[in-house]
């Protein structure tokens, strides 16, 4: 069964119709209990009136007189009889009048006995007991007293109960089912509902699914928003990069078709520094091509503090002409969630920034902030002992090609890369000085657990 409504209300139908048998079984079995204590109360009455009205014969038997019958045993074929036995004598009441009926064999004083049995198409319970009178002028003598009725209205009411209650069950339970096939209607409805909004982005009608789902739901909803924001962002930073990297080569294109039109040889070193604005060129926009271009779904997380070593490591015989200590205070459950790639370029850039300008200190440190959101959790700060960054030129520094000070090599494309990246991932980066070390701070939030 492919539907899921269908599925819930198969699983919660199985277990009602098992509620129900059973119920209905128990009911039938008390209602027949109840029907059995009153037939047994009727024979009960009907015996102990028997045996009270007995009166002796002139011939030496037992009877009831006609005045202290009960009516229906006056009645023929009433349904209720009665019979008083010895070994010479019976009588019959009225009510049995030719009728094979058969109430059991003879009981000694004292003796008890129930039995049911067939009567024609009917069916009977005889109740008998053994019983002697202390006045009979033969103490010897033991009587049997019967009494006999039919099951024809017990089981005619016992019928009718069990129609009775087939009907108000199967009502009940119908009536359960719909109640819950409309619950379960009302409490998928998100789920339908985000079923609609997939198929509504597939056919481009919708860029992303909308807000306000259940709980269960959001964390879906929320990461599928994810994968399509970061998926639209690949998109347009593919042509974005093929837009950028064929505007940034004209200039450079038609300095060398120049030089090379003119009339005089171009000099060597023209050439030479428009080749290697080609080459940053070239080099900066195909990493930013590289870059996954936000956090997947179903992706791995990266261990900041192994990226961070790898980093350090790096780092320390690159710069190994200077006289310098890379700190590390990386929490050891930090993780980023994303592409390992785009950790190592963007904490690479940052720290190679800081070793450029430090004067003998870099200091990394990570560290999750639970209280943030999962988007924002993942805390990084690289901070050195260099001069700093103005305020007037935080922001300028994250601009493709400014450099604040051209003595230090470099391109001028390392923070601006790591702004490009950081903005695919949604995250924050905060540029200020360093309190414990007075040079720069960068402060980044990025997705991370």
């Amino acid at each position: 069964m492919q539907s899921l409504s269908g599925r819930l209300l198969l699983s919660v139908s199985v277990p009602l119709l098992l509620y129900f048998g059973i119920a209905m079984v128990l009911l039938d079995r008390s209602f027949e209990q109840l029907l059995d204590r009153q037939l047994g109360e009727v024979l009960d009455s009907q015996m102990i009136k028997l045996i009270a009205y007995a009166e002796p014969q002139p011939g030496g038997g037992y009877a009831v007189p006609a005045a202290d019958l009960d009516p229906q045993l006056a009645q023929r074929r009433s349904g209720l009889y009665a019979q008083i036995r010895s070994l010479k004598h019976q009588w019959r009441s009225p009510s049995a009048a030719g009728m094979a009926i058969d109430f059991g064999p003879l009981l000694s004083q004292g003796q008890r006995e129930r039995s049911y049995r067939t009567l024609g198409a009917d069916h009977i319970a005889t109740e008998s007991r053994g019983y002697s009178f202390q006045d009979d002028p033969n103490t010897t003598r033991s009587l049997t007293f019967s009494v006999a009725a039919s099951l024809s209205p017990y089981e005619e009411q016992l019928w009718r109960f069990r129609r009775m209650m087939l009907g108000w069950m199967s009502a009940l339970m119908l009536l359960l089912l719909v109640a819950l096939a409309v619950l379960m209607r009302w409490a998928l409805a998100p789920a339908r509902r985000l079923e609609r909004e997939i198929r509504e982005v597939e056919e481009g009608r919708a860029e992303t699914l909308g807000v306000g789902y259940p709980r269960e739901l959001s964390g879906v909803a929320t990461n599928l928003n994810a994968l399509l924001i970061g998926e639209r962002k690949r998109v347009t930073r593919y042509r974005d990069t093929l837009g950028n990297l064929a505007h940034s080569l004209k200039t450079p294109l038609a300095v060398m078709r120049a030089a090379l039109s003119a009339d005089s040889a171009p000099s060597r070193e023209a050439l030479g520094t428009e080749i290697d604005r080609i080459t940053q060129i070239i080099e900066h926009q195909l990493k930013r091509a590289a870059a996954s271009g936000g956090a997947l779904l179903g992706q791995a997380p990266v261990d900041v503090s192994q990226v961070a070593a790898e980093l350090r490591t790096t780092l320390l015989r690159v710069y190994g002409s200077k006289d310098l200590a890379i700190e590390l205070a990386v929490a050891m459950d930090s993780q980023f969630i994303g592409d390992r790639g785009d950790l190592t370029e963007l904490l690479g850039n940052l720290m190679d920034n800081a070793c450029k300008w430090c004067r003998s200190r870099v200091r990394v440190a990570a560290s999750i902030d639970y209280a943030a959101g999962t988007r924002e959790r993942l805390l990084l700060v690289v901070e050195d002992d260099g001069p700093g960054i103005s305020e007037a030129n935080r922001a300028r520094v994250l601009e493709r090609g400014v450099r604040t000070d051209e003595s230090v090599p470099g391109h001028g494309i390392g923070l601006a890369m790591v702004h490009d990246t950081l903005d695919l991932y949604g995250g924050k980066l905060v540029i200020d000085t360093a309190p414990l070390l007075g040079g720069a701070r960068f402060a980044l939030r990025l997705p991370g657990r």
